[in-house]
């Protein structure tokens, strides 16, 4: 759950940017497909009794991750989105997977990286053998090998 200082923005951004469906609405809460809520700040408050100066934004220090089986084609569309702030542009990791960090309109940082399964089957494609996948990924070799069927 992410506390949010405009639940009808954050709603908008979720939906747009990663395709989620509201599955629960309770005013102050939502809920969405895949287990994400939103929750205002003024209620969070009261649940938590702190005041609104112990509600910080922008910590850098938490992130949700998503994965896309299409980086590319999720990048393209980030692209289009208006107002997108990113943490840091496109990168590969060292073990080859392919992220985005941006963050959401409380400033909560957002990962959307590939799955390690098409990072794998990229690295097969390219020519490596289940082996070199396994050392470049860290992924066990039964992985490697469930990704080539």
């Amino acid at each position: 759950m992410l506390v949010v200082t405009d639940l009808a923005r954050s709603r908008a951004f979720y939906q747009e940017v990663f395709g989620l469906r509201v599955i629960s609405d309770f005013g102050a809460n939502i809920t969405f497909t895949g287990g994400l809520s939103l929750q205002t700040k003024d209620s969070w408050e009261s649940f938590i009794h702190k005041p609104a100066g112990e509600i910080a934004f922008g910590g850098n220090d938490a992130e949700l991750y998503f994965e896309e089986d299409d980086i590319d084609a999720f990048l393209v569309r980030l692209g289009g989105l208006e107002g997108i702030e990113y943490v840091h542009p496109p990168q590969e990791h060292g073990w080859g997977q392919r992220v985005v960090r941006i963050y959401d309109p409380d400033l909560h940082i957002i990962e959307v990286g590939e799955s390690m399964r098409v990072v794998c089957k990229r690295f097969l494609g390219e020519g490596m053998t289940p082996e070199q996948v396994a050392e470049r990924t860290q992924m066990p070799e039964r992985f490697i090998k469930n990704c080539m069927k």
